[in-house]
């Protein structure tokens, strides 16, 4: 088993609005008309799945459209808290005709299953249920 240590900054630039950077100067804006971090944990759970998979059936060809759409249930529980179920990964890709795009098709049941029982952290680690613990500095 191996580690490898992420973090992002979250700063807040006006109110309810924020501004998550990662070390490589990437940025993402939160609140008002921007992602919310539940629209965020939905991106991520499909951008995952949707890079494993692309990478793997794009070698043999590039698909003719590539859509992943993520959608999910916002409970709101007085008791037990927020949370969401009944969280559902689509794809809907599309290869051109012929042997690459024969082949591309044919294996991509397979980079789906291997993504989300494998491959994609962010699924994964859902899945998995991982504590999270918050200090305040």
């Amino acid at each position: 088993m191996t580690t490898e240590p992420r973090s992002v900054r979250i700063e807040r630039v006006a109110p309810g609005r924020y501004v998550a950077h990662n070390e490589r100067g990437g940025t993402i804006a939160l609140g008002g008309d921007d992602f919310s971090p539940v629209e965020l944990l939905l991106a991520a759970i499909g951008g995952c799945t949707a890079i494993d998979t692309d990478v793997a059936t794009s070698r043999r060809t590039e698909p003719a459209s590539f859509t992943v759409t993520v959608s999910g249930d916002k409970v709101s529980d007085r008791e037990s808290g927020n949370r969401m179920e009944n969280l559902s990964v689509s794809f809907d890709v599309r290869f051109p005709e012929g042997e690459q795009g024969d082949a591309a098709r044919a294996m991509l049941p397979r980079t789906v299953a291997l993504s989300h029982d494998k491959l994609c952290t962010v699924s994964r680690t859902v899945e998995l249920g991982t504590p999270v613990r918050t200090v305040i500095e």
